[in-house]
């Protein structure tokens, strides 16, 4: 018998590198925005639209048209701003449409975890309709329980409060010590849940941040979800049914 009853996963950099889509997204973005008449240098306009994001959030509905303001109006004269924007965002979703999708270890230890009987479910920080769409695109809604599915902007909760993670332990009716969590960011997938006494795995592939350097030790780091695998079934008994 497995030593845990259920693997609950961060979403972004974890099972998938969302930190280079998004920069390949917006590259695109740009690129089309000048194509349609945008009169700026394009590492202007990349370096505008980083700090338009990092001052508005990734989550901010109007991150083209707010750039387009900051460029001032010389870099649309004569041309139709809406036509400009609208070119951003075809191209950004253009991208999301062709190259989102996870690493490929991910669907296969999914399934792996699912057929060993462990609940396999998602914990993560955003907003409701976007963490949905990643997970549907990039097929984990198919092979998780989304009784599981917990995003903060449903909840009510966002990371690194370990309110998220004590809500779905409660909800899911599971003791800490037997349930996983596996994730990117020290600060927000790692400390929270061994607060609470939760196995808390680093995944380290597209982390931005080391656990060392906040002073956090996980309980186990690896650096694919192949090494994953080879981790739950040495260490914690988890074989998959065949």
């Amino acid at each position: 018998m497995a030593d845990l009853d259920a693997v609950l996963f961060d979403i972004d950099d974890t099972l998938f590198p969302t930190t280079a889509f998004a920069r390949r997204a917006r590259r695109n973005a740009v690129r089309a925005m000048c194509a349609a008449g945008l009169d700026a240098p394009e590492d202007v306009v990349s370096k505008e639209l980083d700090e338009v994001i990092a001052e508005f959030s990734s989550n901010y509905d109007h991150h083209f048209d707010k750039l387009l303001t900051r460029l001032g109006p010389r870099a649309t004269e004569g041309r139709n701003s809406a036509l400009i924007v609208a070119a951003g965002v075809a191209a950004y979703h253009d991208t999301k449409f062709r190259t989102i999708a996870p690493f490929d270890d991910v669907l296969p230890l999914l399934d792996d975890l699912a057929k060993a009987g462990l609940l396999v479910g998602v914990i993560t920080h955003g907003l409701a309709v976007k963490q949905a769409e990643k997970l549907w695109r990039l097929g984990v809604a198919q092979v998780i329980d989304q009784r599981a599915v917990f995003i903060s902007d449903q909840v009510g909760i966002n990371k690194p409060n370990p309110k998220l993670y004590q809500h779905a332990l409660r909800t899911l009716g599971l003791a800490p010590e037997r349930t996983m969590y596996v994730g990117d960011n020290p600060e927000h997938d790692i400390a929270p849940p061994l607060g609470l006494g939760m196995k808390a795995v680093w995944a380290s592939r597209a982390a931005r941040r080391d656990p060392a350097d906040h002073e956090i030790e996980p309980t186990h780091s690896v650096a694919d979800f192949t090494a994953l695998g080879t981790l739950l079934r040495d260490r914690y008994g988890v074989t998959p049914a065949r």
